[in-house]
């Protein structure tokens, strides 16, 4: 007996020891190894932060004109933790209040709402952030009104009426920009979700759930630069939550200014070009439904203007948008204004894809100081392909084969590298030369703007249409099986066509066939490129090889003038181009300009001062009018300038688009009347700036004191007030095949009618 009371004394001993060391362990933990982390929470517990918005950062162009500024408003605001302490929780404040700011009661109940807790509407009705925070109610409140709340705090405690920063976009010279500059929108839980996994880069203010932070254009690309970091007031309060004093207050620090490349008086001339050219081309009845321009250095990629038509006013996103004002941008009945065309416009690039050709075709062995014949068709298997207007010039230079856009040469050049590489159904590797040139120019695959959203466009070839069969095999196999009867009904031959499409696809959509070679040849089929992205490939053949990056910014400088960073230019990659064959291409392009199919558009502009290199495009769409282009840079013995201009239906580009790039290199130049004066271009002192613009210690920026009495240059056929260019539809593009499928009778294309 005794020895089992021993055995259970020394369990129970062992147990109150084992408690005793668990006790011992987690005090230690408690106090010791995380005494710091307790204590801050214990500290936190005592205290809450309200945080003071910093002043964003301006958007600047390289002079130093705002496109992107703030603007003062009168900003009403409700203070909950003192309306909470009043008798009847606030009630009569907010009455008060309401009938003062003309709004309902309930509309002020709902904005005072913390997200989150019973009955509050989503963001951004609902408060979603700290209940200490003063919470915005109204803004843009009339001064009198203002005056009222200010004076009378008895009758309005916890609402106070305090100027507040708000974005505004001040469009010098008219500008528009709206897809470069971007829009602010407010933090949601990816964004916070995000910050917490990659935790926040040195320098960067972290993300609060009341922030507004850039969705779109520079604004988003920069937002780290732009949105500065907050002023935090730490309150001290008590077990009840309510406030007890101030611990501690930290100013806001401003936003960094971003100089940009563009110049607002460029940008401006650009804008008004592409109007112009789009209501020309409307007046002679083609649909002209969407176009883009593009002016970028060529040996730098600095973008000094881009534009793209539809557009919209930006301070739409001011405020927060509506539903039916998005609805509104992205509308196909409005032409989709809220897609940039510039960088993400998918055009078939035509003609002023045969550059890449020539280069191709010289690399694989074809002589470019030969003859070649230029007949009005080329026959593959049982279809011809036809020159524009079926023209026919005979044996011929490469060089006049540029100038007059002969597309029989090249038909006949793609054919027969199609062949040497095995043809249809080819035996080992393949060499793919237009097809691999392509992406070497930047086709096929993103320029790495500083923009966000950019596409990449696509390189027509076997790689593509391998991918694509594989995508939609299934579809087509289904379709080859099971036909059309949705469309039988209504139409049988055209369902029976449709159908036998689908079974062509099915079996053999991974083939690239002979028609399929000719098209990559002249930039149709299933190749399709961004405006930009010709401007890049161009570049690259005027600055002697080297594939550039474009960018729009140029530099960081902080709110009192000091250079933060500059933003250096970026080279992509060397073309895999002989020096001798750049130069034969850059000796063919001002050809085009003199004697080829941009003649008439040029006819009168000073290129023997300023002499002009590039090309047209005449862009085929199934079921669309033609995409008119024109492409080229300036000047020709040392490239500056290149310009791209597109325009989707918009008929030929040597009678559309080129005149639009006339008038945005005449604005440059300070082209008037036939002379050149280099006291009128766009550029102040005839060159874009070198220097950053001068930011004095208060943030205010010095203008230039030119712009005073420039007069900008009005585009042939001008734009009254009123005309009022409509927005129309804008149905998907897709590059016309010209296939064997498809009739067997000549194809246009393009020649002199460019």
């Amino acid at each position: 007996m005794n020895r089992r009371s021993d055995i259970a004394l020394m369990v129970l001993r062992v147990l109150v020891l084992s408690l005793l060391l668990t006790l011992l362990g987690r005090l230690f933990v408690l106090q010791v190894a995380a005494g710091e982390q307790y204590s801050a929470a214990a500290t936190e517990n005592r205290t809450r932060e309200v945080f003071t918005n910093p002043v964003r950062g301006l958007i600047l162009d390289q002079q130093g004109r705002p496109l992107v500024s703030n603007r003062t408003s009168m900003v009403v605001s409700l203070d909950r933790s003192v309306l909470e302490r009043l008798p009847d929780s606030g009630s009569l404040v907010i009455d008060r209040v309401s009938s003062l700011l003309g709004v309902s009661p309930q509309h002020v109940q709902e904005r005072i709402k913390l997200c989150g807790t019973d009955g509050a509407k989503p963001p951004p009705v609902c408060w979603n952030g700290s209940p200490y925070q003063p919470i915005p109610i109204a803004q843009d409140v009339a001064v009198n009104v203002a005056l009222v709340i200010m004076e009378n705090q008895n009758d309005y405690p916890g609402v106070t009426a305090e100027l507040s920063a708000i974005r505004q976009y001040p469009a010098p010279f008219g500008v528009n920009a709206a897809h470069t500059l971007g829009y602010l929108g407010p933090v949601n839980t990816e964004d916070l979700q995000g910050q917490q996994e990659k935790g926040v880069e040195p320098g960067v203010a972290k993300l609060r759930q009341t922030d507004l932070i850039g969705r779109a254009g520079l604004e988003a690309v920069y937002d780290a630069d732009l949105r500065g970091a907050p002023g935090v007031k730490t309150l001290a309060v008590d077990r009840a939550g309510l406030v007890t004093g101030v611990v501690s207050t930290t100013d806001p620090k401003p936003g960094n200014y971003l100089v940009t490349h563009i110049d607002a008086r460029l940008q401006s001339a650009v804008e008004q070009e592409l109007l112009a050219a789009v209501a020309r081309s409307r007046a002679a009845g083609q649909v002209a439904d969407s176009a883009a321009a593009v002016v970028m250095d060529a040996k730098t990629g600095a973008v000094y203007a881009i534009a793209s038509y539809p557009s919209y006013d930006p301070s739409v996103w001011i405020g927060g948008i509506s539903e039916r004002q998005f609805r509104w941008l992205v509308n196909e009945k409005n032409g989709v204004p809220l897609i940039s065309r510039v960088i993400q416009g998918m055009f078939p690039p035509a003609s002023t894809f045969k550059v890449i050709t020539a280069a191709a075709a010289a690399g694989a062995g074809f002589s470019l100081e030969s003859i070649y014949q230029c007949p009005s068709t080329f026959r593959v298997g049982d279809r011809d392909f036809g020159n524009f207007g079926l023209a026919s010039y005979g044996a011929i230079t490469m060089q006049k084969a540029m100038e007059v856009s002969c597309d029989t040469v090249f038909y006949e050049i793609a054919y027969k590298l199609w062949l040497r590489d095995g043809g249809q159904e080819p035996e080992g590797p393949v060499s793919d030369d237009i097809e691999n040139m392509s992406r070497a120019f930047g086709l096929g695959k993103r320029t790495g703007i500083d923009l966000f959203e950019e596409v990449a466009g696509r390189v027509g070839g076997r790689e593509f249409r391998q991918k694509n069969w594989e995508q939609n095999k299934d579809i087509w196999c289904k379709r080859a099986r099971d036909g059309y009867p949705e469309i039988a009904d209504t139409d049988l031959a055209k369902a029976e066509l449709l159908q036998a499409y689908a079974v062509e696809n099915c079996d053999h959509g991974f083939l690239l066939r002979g028609g399929d070679a000719v098209n990559l040849s002249i930039g149709q089929g299933d190749t399709v490129a961004t405006p930009l992205q010709m401007a890049v490939a161009y570049a690259a053949l005027a600055n002697g090889g080297r594939v550039v990056k474009p960018h729009m910014g140029k530099a960081i400088v902080s709110s009192t003038g000091e250079v933060v960073r500059k933003i250096e230019p970026e080279p992509v990659a060397k073309l895999p181009v002989p020096r001798k064959t750049i130069k034969y291409l850059q000796d063919s392009l001002p050809g085009v300009i003199t004697r080829g199919t941009a003649t008439g558009a040029f006819a009168g502009f000073p290129n023997d001062l300023v002499p002009v290199a590039g090309k047209t495009g005449t862009g085929e769409v199934v079921g669309k009018g033609d995409t008119a282009w024109f492409v080229g840079y300036s000047p020709v013995a040392d490239p500056r300038y290149v310009v791209a201009v597109a325009i989707s239906q918009g008929g030929t580009g040597g009678a559309y688009a080129a005149p639009a790039v006339r008038g945005i290199l005449e604005a440059i130049y300070g082209v008037q009347g036939g002379v050149v004066d280099p006291t009128v271009s766009a550029f102040i002192g005839g060159a874009p700036a070198n220097a950053l613009p001068q930011i004095r210690k208060d943030g205010q920026v010095v203008p230039p004191t030119s712009d005073a009495t420039y007069q900008p240059p009005k585009p042939r056929l001008p734009l009254s007030a009123d005309s009022g260019l409509p927005l129309i539809a804008l149905p998907q593009l897709v590059s016309s095949p010209r296939t064997n499928q498809e009739q067997k009778k000549p194809v246009a294309s393009e020649t002199a009618a460019d």
